[in-house]
């Protein structure tokens, strides 16, 4: 996997709902890389940090891949990287086969894979239709965050090379598929339930849907 493109957010106030939020989503490629920082990008914003930022979430991680797929459905845009709010574009990213808790050399950083993306009504504002979030749910694909084991700087053209696989675990793609599904896999949520890279807030959503 490749490093294509090291993107920063700049706070802006975006009206949802009749309430002015903060966000970061409006990110833009910096050609200088980022730091990764183990509770953040360095000069990155967050706009809400309950579900943004901190230990487990420190970056996320985008593939450049999945772009022509989403140009093809909105052509209008002006595209560039950084487009769904990723710190991070990495050719060569496929969430089918990245299992949660594997651990990584990117750029300078060691990191480790946490969890997938949930998409809310800012992605949507991004691409100026909520039409997006069910979109991006059905297509599978989400990206994922990482939490930064050692801090380092990440450049275009840095390489992510696996370092350490996780005894037991799940892909990014199977543990998105199982928090969307009408029907949750039970086995799925056993293997992965108590894993220190699920935060305590999806561990206590999980035991809710066995109970």
């Amino acid at each position: 996997m490749k490093v294509v493109s090291t993107n920063i957010g700049k706070p802006v106030t975006i009206s949802w709902q009749g309430l002015d939020r903060i966000t970061g989503i409006y990110k833009n490629p910096v050609a200088e890389g980022i730091y990764l920082g183990p509770e953040g990008v360095t000069g990155d914003a967050i706009g809400n940090p309950k579900v943004h930022g901190g230990a487990l979430k420190a970056a996320y991680l985008f593939s450049a891949d999945q772009y022509p797929f989403w140009k093809t459905h909105y052509p209008s845009l002006d595209w560039e990287f950084g487009m769904f709010g990723e710190n991070l574009t990495v050719k060569g990213l496929d969430e089918t086969q990245i299992l949660m808790g594997s651990i990584y050399q990117l750029g300078n950083a060691t990191v480790r894979i946490t969890t997938p993306r949930e998409p809310c009504f800012k992605l949507g504002l991004r691409f100026k239709d909520q039409g997006i979030i069910d979109a991006f749910v059905k297509h599978g694909l989400p990206g994922t965050y990482i939490q930064v084991l050692e801090p380092g700087f990440a450049h275009e053209g840095d390489r992510m090379e696996l370092l350490e696989l996780p005894e037991r675990s799940v892909s990014i793609a199977a543990f998105f598929s199982m928090w969307y599904a009408p029907e949750k896999d039970r086995k799925l949520i056993h293997e992965v339930l108590h894993l220190p890279w699920i935060s305590e807030q999806k561990q206590k959503q999980l035991q809710r849907w066995l109970s």
